[in-house]
């Protein structure tokens, strides 16, 4: 049981180091879109076009918010698929998949039991 403890520990400082990550990346993005917004604006000869480069920056700023959100999403999916697993077991599947046709074809013997194993 410790084995089990022990990858749930480190999957959830993974993904908590994941997530800081990302949430730096996002804090990056938001002040390159400040600095942006104030250069345009510095160049700007009307109210328009500041207002623009404001609405450029708002959407930048919702793009990393967007993106931050989806990432902790997925670290959190990944957090999760490693639960699914126990540490040295392996699922093997039943078969493979035909990239031609779509079908799955088994990948053990038809008439008789597994290569390797005994038959009782």
């Amino acid at each position: 049981m410790l084995g089990i403890e022990f990858v749930g520990r480190s999957k959830k400082k993974k993904e908590k180091v994941s997530n800081a990550a990302s949430a730096a990346k996002a804090h990056v993005e938001s002040y390159k879109a400040n600095v942006e917004e104030k250069a345009e604006k510095a160049t700007a000869r009307t109210h328009e076009e500041k207002e623009i480069a404001h609405q450029r920056r708002k959407a930048k700023e919702a793009e990393g918010n967007m993106n931050l959100h989806d990432e902790k999403a997925q670290h959190a999916a990944e957090k999760l698929h490693g639960k699914h697993h126990v540490l040295g077991h392996h699922q093997h599947p039943f078969g493979a998949v035909d990239p031609v046709t779509g079908t799955t074809a088994p990948t053990f013997p038809l008439g008789g039991h597994l290569h390797g194993h005994k038959h009782h």
